[in-house]
């Protein structure tokens, strides 16, 4: 799939009829055949994205990772997986990292998002709430993945509440869902513990999220 002149890869870990499942995964992750694991309850069709620096993505010289880029890389495998405006949208789940992406997809495409999940992995807490003190620092960049530029960028990458907060509630209210996220994580970092307190978002475990989510 190209994306921004970089190649991604959206794997087809199982085929099938009705609503898709994209599964995001955790900072330094990228998608197995394993990744079915989890959510082997999914009634239809599932894949995975390898993000921006991951997997077998591509990898931009000179790095420039944001949670926003990687939105952008799941808004592509949105529209690959349902290129038609009257399908029945594309499900979301996502881990660590893969999660506040999630999040961000689920508030900036609420009209094709159908409900998003995020649990606990890798990149789940970024770079806190602010900026901290500078840090300089010069990874090698050798084409491989992940990429050690994203692991040190996005691992700093500032995530305010209030700007969490923005996307929950986009995704609250023009989804038409009565619950539009549900947070599997424990874990809870300043900007997960303010979406959690939005309404439309449930606290669940990952089997009840995906039963809730497969719904008509």
């Amino acid at each position: 799939m190209l994306h921004n002149h970089l190649t991604l890869a959206l794997w087809e870990l199982r085929g099938g009829s009705g609503r898709p499942l994209l599964l995001l995964h955790g900072l330094g992750e990228r998608t197995t055949p394993d990744s079915l694991d989890a959510v082997a309850s999914w009634p239809g069709p599932v894949h995975g994205l390898d993000l921006t620096g991951h997997g077998a993505s591509d990898v931009p010289k000179g790095g420039g990772y944001y949670c926003e880029i990687l939105m952008a890389d799941a808004d592509a495998a949105l529209a690959a997986l349902q290129p038609d405006a009257d399908g029945p949208g594309v499900t979301v789940v996502g881990r660590g990292l893969g999660g506040y992406v999630a999040l961000l997809i689920a508030g900036a495409r609420p009209g094709i998002v159908r409900g998003a999940v995020i649990a606990d992995g890798p990149g789940l807490h970024g770079g806190g709430p602010g900026p901290t003190s500078p840090m300089l620092f010069r990874p090698e960049q050798d084409g491989s993945t992940p990429d050690p530029v994203a692991l040190v960028e996005l691992a700093m990458d500032v995530r305010p509440p209030d700007y969490a907060r923005t996307f929950a509630w986009q995704a609250s209210a023009l989804s038409g869902l009565d619950t539009a996220i549900a947070i599997s994580a424990v874990n809870r970092p300043p900007w997960l513990a303010e979406v959690a307190s939005q309404p439309g978002v449930v606290e669940a475990e990952l089997p009840a999220a995906l039963e809730l989510f497969a719904r008509p």
